[in-house]
């Protein structure tokens, strides 16, 4: 079996049953390791990605449930030559620490920044509850966010 769809702006066609979760079809077949499987109970957000722009857990989320659909992953938010906002501000200010739950809220703090480009803190902060950094770096990232959006958004 194979699923089809968009990642990262690429076509791509993972050879995995439809019932396995994306994030097996990620880490394996489509051997990006950005995306992590941290508690397998959507609890976390390490294994965020976003689904047609929208958040999505890919720890349990069906590869099928993506057929035909457009995923994009920490992988595709930026690159080295033209590193996403984000990216830079969580670089510059040494956001993170250990850096396992960073590929899932970078991608929900793209998604706040995309749909709300001048956040407050209360903002921040709501748009990431639903992820734990186990190092506690959770004040750094919130800075990192606020930079990102007074850098602004990539063309």
């Amino acid at each position: 079996m194979s699923v089809s769809f968009t990642l990262n702006g690429a076509a791509v066609a993972a050879p995995i049953e439809d019932e396995a979760p994306l994030l097996a079809a990620l880490r394996g077949p489509l051997g990006l390791s950005g995306t992590r499987y941290g508690c397998g109970a959507e609890q976390c957000g390490a294994c965020l990605v976003l689904v047609d722009g929208q958040p999505a857990y890919s720890c349990t989320l069906h590869s099928g449930v993506v057929a035909g659909r457009s995923v994009t992953t920490v992988e595709g938010l930026g690159t080295p030559e033209a590193p996403h906002p984000l990216q830079t501000a969580f670089l510059e200010l040494q956001a993170g620490q250990c850096g396992f739950c960073l590929s899932g809220i970078l991608l929900r703090a793209s998604v706040l920044l995309r749909d709300k480009p001048a956040p407050t803190e209360d903002d921040v902060r709501a748009a990431l509850d639903p992820h734990l950094c186990r190092c506690g770096s959770h004040n750094r990232i919130i800075r990192a966010v606020l930079r990102a959006a007074a850098i602004g958004q990539p063309a």
